[in-house]
């Protein structure tokens, strides 16, 4: 009688050489916060609007932007960004609230949060309109905060110049280095924007150098842009070879 083998199948051990790859470290809730700061969903803007409206209809509507003001420079992301979410709502309907908070707003124009440089780049401008004066006091700093700045910050700040030189000729010789700079270092996109702003907010002399400063770099930036900013000039181009 034939005997049966039973044979045995081995299962292949795992190689000693090889690795399980390491899993990933879960961000901390600062790394998570300051990843969402930039992106708004329906729910943070419809938020944010309802907390503007209920601050502004209370009886303590200023005593609550100072208490939101002070937040801007908070180091928690979450904090900062759910104040300049809450006070660009405020600047859109009451932009004079904002008028005694510019010394926050000077320091967030290079905060590291981008939700608070963009509040800084869009109230500033609105402030200088409405009171020259208040943002004058804090120049010196706003003029350093320049080439620090991102590019939102940057765009807030030849705004913001440029309402004071509008406000008064009296900035205009404390800013055309500044703004000079600006046009100097701008990209032919950003030049053409600016020139718009800059050009039609000063007057006599620095009107006249500013312009020859963007008539000088027509021939260096892409030929759409200097096509347009020629047409706004009234120039025509030099033929490129």
């Amino acid at each position: 009688m034939a005997t049966t083998k039973k044979t045995t199948r081995k299962t292949a051990k795992p190689s000693k050489s090889a690795k399980s790859p390491a899993p990933e470290a879960p961000l901390d809730a600062t790394e998570v916060a300051d990843a969402d700061a930039d992106v708004d969903t329906d729910a943070d803007a419809k938020g944010s609007a309802k907390a503007a409206a209920e601050l502004l209809g209370a009886p303590d509507a200023a005593t609550r932007v100072t208490e939101m003001a002070e937040q801007l420079l908070d180091e928690r992301a979450t904090v900062s960004t759910k104040a300049a979410r809450v006070l660009h709502e405020v600047l859109q309907a009451q932009p004079e609230l904002l008028g005694p908070h510019v010394d926050k707003l000077a320091k967030g124009i290079t905060a590291s949060n981008k939700r608070v440089v963009q509040l800084a780049a869009d109230a500033l401008p609105a402030v200088a309109k409405i009171a020259p004066a208040r943002v004058a006091k804090h120049l010196e700093l706003l003029k350093r905060s320049f080439e620090p700045a991102i590019e939102a910050g940057r765009d807030g700040l030849v705004r913001t110049f440029a309402n004071l030189c509008i406000a008064s000729v009296a900035y205009q010789k404390r800013l055309e280095p500044v703004l000079t700079l600006a046009l100097q270092g701008a990209d032919g996109k950003t030049l053409q924007r600016w020139s718009e702003i800059v050009l039609p907010a000063l007057k006599g002399e620095p009107h006249a150098r500013a312009r020859a400063v963007v008539e000088d770099r027509l021939d260096r930036i892409p030929r759409r842009y200097a096509t347009e900013i020629a047409t706004s000039l009234g120039i025509r181009l030099r033929v490129r070879y």
